[in-house]
């Protein structure tokens, strides 16, 4: 939901938009719309009069203006942003300082694949100007259908170079998500085989996942002298390799034409892929651009949109 942001939980904003659109109501009209289950509407509705977005006036509810109450709950999150990074900054610093003259102000050791996933996601959300990848055909702890991480990254404008190992271009529907990334903006070469797994991100941080003995880790780098080794690692293998170059499977208005039958018929996002031979990822990325394109929200506004362009058509 839109507001979850804000602190407005999915019940909360469903009522309240309920109440934007219809006017005032009491809590047994409320009921007559079946917007939340019956034993939650009178906590929701608390939970509105609390933030002051609802106004009672006797036994009926009405909604504060948008414009006044949400512009207030935008300010007040703002000013917890300004506070929390203050307080990262502090942070920062302080574990520089505590750390300073140790070996962990220089690498930090992750052990257990759910480590190693939270940090390779949490590493691209705080990415700002750049990521920079290795990618071997074995994933080890997470494949790039896994990554919603990178879409949102490279939305907010982040600079994706990634390099590929020749087997990671083997899998069903693997050229037409690179052939999406590549649209979305990212630089993506190939070699024939690279020496480990790597994500450097910001020249800040490298991340590089390493299994020994059966169990899973990675050591996370700062800078240093060995974060410029392994940036001018990935700077030898990018200048050597070449850019990856898919055919299409199909064209993208055909291609997007069978997405949006098969949807119609009731089929989720991997039985789409699976039946078109893509990836579930290449499959999101297209809903998307379409509901863009037709300026709707969610996946029922979509069928709405296409149903009315058909019957216009």
């Amino acid at each position: 939901m839109e507001l979850e942001a804000l602190g407005i939980g999915r019940d909360q904003e469903a009522v309240y938009r309920t109440l934007v659109a219809a006017g005032p109501a009491s809590e047994a009209d409320l009921r007559t719309h079946d917007v939340v289950a019956g034993t939650r509407l009178e906590a929701v509705l608390a939970d509105l009069l609390d933030a002051g977005l609802l106004v009672r006036e006797g036994a009926r509810f009405r909604a504060s203006p948008p414009e006044l109450a949400l512009r207030s709950l935008v300010v007040r999150r703002r000013s917890e942003l300004g506070r929390a990074e203050n307080a990262l900054a502090e942070l920062t610093e302080l574990f520089r300082v505590s750390s300073a003259g140790s070996m962990r102000d220089m690498v930090e050791v992750l052990t257990g694949a759910d480590a190693v996933r939270q940090r390779f996601v949490q590493l691209q959300h705080a990415a700002t100007t750049s990521v920079r990848a290795f990618v071997r055909a074995d994933p080890l702890v997470l494949t790039a259908e896994e990554n919603p991480a990178e879409d949102e990254a490279v939305r907010r404008g982040v600079a994706y170079q990634v390099i590929l190992e020749r087997g990671a271009l083997e899998g069903p529907g693997a050229l037409a998500l690179i052939e999406e990334s590549v649209a979305a903006g990212e630089e993506v070469r190939r070699v024939d085989s690279l020496p480990l797994r790597m994500l450097i991100v910001d020249d800040d941080l490298a991340l590089v996942p390493l299994a020994a003995s059966g169990e899973t880790g990675a050591v996370a780098v700062r800078r240093s002298g060995l974060l410029d080794a392994l940036v001018a690692l990935f700077d030898q293998y990018w200048a050597r390799a070449v850019p990856v170059v898919g055919e299409r499977v199909a064209g993208e208005a055909e291609l997007d034409g069978r997405i949006v039958s098969l949807l119609l018929q009731g089929y989720g996002d991997r039985s789409v892929a699976a039946q078109l031979d893509v990836s579930p990822r290449t499959v999101q990325r297209r809903i998307r651009a379409l509901m863009d394109e037709a300026g709707v929200n969610t996946r029922m506004q979509l069928g709405h949109a296409i149903g009315r362009r058909r019957g216009e058509d």
